[in-house]
């Protein structure tokens, strides 16, 4: 057998072993997306009736929703702040943690946990911490002779006390993207930077930061994604009909399952996709960017 069939066989065995799987995962990824996307044309209803093609209707109605507008900056204000709080809170405990602390493991051990349980199961237990009436939280408040806040009936406060839950949840993800990006720094960039004697700041401003950025870039893009869909939270601690928290997924929730709108509720969810990508694309593009840069820097 020449070189050229060996290769030939080779690389159709390859496409043998992978083409049962990759058909698969695009057969369960394309068929959801080209069916909502259908459907979002649609009249498409849960109590029934012929399924007819209405054209653009559900994105106009969806678009001149007052309740769409509310959710949409809720959404937004809440990715917002949330990756912006779990960002600089987890890269000042990667830096803390960069360095020899007495049981690190144990201190690392203990700060992932929140992001390795289930979030629906720890949304149900803040519910009860967070109750205004019996929660732990107004107890130990209260006990220390503090204001006991509402915090999920106050409407100034429920989309805080959900941002406080998720900071919480996640902030030991950006942890830990912090902390590798920390631990790549070579050394020796340091060292000089020690003969040459730069401050803290310098250093921290001209060689921490910038090296950590891709990375940093990274976990901003993953936890925005995720934020943008944001439901378990709302769902379990104030519910998918409460106005001042309902996000767009919760929105979606209560339009096909409350309304029956399986068309209007399939819009919803293509304006998501749109939204997640354009986040996703902005930000890889800013990565990439990084990465460049720090390439010819290194250079």
């Amino acid at each position: 057998m020449s070189s050229t069939q060996h290769h030939s066989a080779s690389r159709f065995l390859a496409w043998g072993f992978v083409a049962p799987a990759l058909v698969l995962l695009l057969a369960m990824n394309l068929f959801p997306l080209i069916l909502n996307v259908y459907l979002s044309f649609t009249n498409a209803d849960l109590s029934g009736g012929v399924v007819k093609t209405i054209g653009a209707r559900n994105y106009t109605v969806l678009f001149s929703q007052v309740r769409y507008a509310n959710a949409l900056t809720t959404t937004a204000l809440f990715v917002v702040c949330s990756v912006s709080i779990e960002l600089v809170l987890g890269f000042v405990l990667a830096l803390a943690l960069r360095d020899r602390v007495p049981a690190k493991p144990v201190v690392l051990a203990l700060l992932l946990i929140p992001m390795m349980l289930c979030p629906v199961v720890l949304s149900l237990f803040w519910n009860l911490i967070l109750n205004g009436h019996y929660g732990v939280l107004n107890q130990l408040l209260g006990g220390l002779h503090l204001p006991q806040p509402q915090w999920l009936t106050d409407d100034d406060l429920k989309l805080v006390s959900i941002l406080l839950v998720d900071v919480w949840m996640w902030t030991p993800f950006m942890m830990l993207i912090s902390l590798a990006g920390l631990n790549a720094i070579p050394k020796h960039i340091y060292e000089a930077a020690e003969i040459d004697r730069a401050g803290r700041f310098m250093v921290f401003r001209t060689i921490t930061l910038p090296m950590c950025a891709p990375l940093l870039g990274l976990a901003v893009l993953l936890r925005a994604t995720d934020a943008l869909k944001q439901f378990d939270l709302v769902m379990a601690i104030t519910g998918p009909n409460d106005a001042t928290t309902q996000t767009l997924s919760a929105r979606i929730y209560q339009v096909v399952f409350r309304d029956y709108k399986v068309g209007l509720g399939s819009a919803y969810g293509v304006v998501i996709l749109v939204a997640v990508i354009a986040v996703a694309t902005i930000f890889v593009r800013y990565i990439d960017g990084l990465n460049r840069r720090t390439g010819k820097a290194e250079a």
